[in-house]
C-alpha cells in the first residue's frame, strides 16, 4: 500500500509540475501579449505626437512665409508710391507752366 501511495504521490507531483509549467507558460504568453500591446500603443501615441508637432511647425512656417511676403509687398508698394511722388513733383511745375501758357495764349 505504501508503494501505491508513493507512486500516486509521485504522479501527483508530476501532474502538479506540469500544471505549474502550463501556468508559467500562460503567464509568459500573457506578459508578452501585454508588452506588445503596450509597445503598439506607445508607437501610436508617438506617431500622433509627431504628427501634431509637424502640423504646428508647418502652420508656423507658412504663417512666417505669409508675413514675409506681405511685408515684402508693402515695402515694394511704398517704394513705388515714393517714386511716383518724386516723378510727379519734378514734372508738376512744368505741367503747370504749360497749362497756363495754353490757357492764356490765343490761338490766332
Amino acid at each position: 500500500m505504501d508503494s501505491l501511495r508513493g507512486q500516486g504521490g509521485i504522479q501527483m507531483l508530476l501532474t502538479a509540475e506540469q500544471e505549474a509549467g502550463r501556468i508559467v507558460s500562460a503567464a509568459r504568453t500573457a506578459k508578452l501579449a501585454r508588452m506588445k500591446q503596450a509597445k503598439d500603443e506607445a508607437e501610436k501615441e508617438m506617431e500622433e505626437y509627431r504628427s501634431r508637432l509637424e502640423d504646428e511647425y508647418q502652420t508656423q512656417v507658412s504663417g512666417t512665409d505669409q508675413e514675409a511676403a506681405a511685408k515684402r509687398l508693402d515695402d515694394e508698394t511704398d517704394a513705388r508710391i515714393k517714386n511716383l511722388k518724386e516723378s510727379s513733383s519734378k514734372v508738376s511745375k512744368e505741367i503747370v507752366k504749360m497749362l497756363i501758357k495754353y490757357v492764356t495764349t490765343t490761338g490766332a
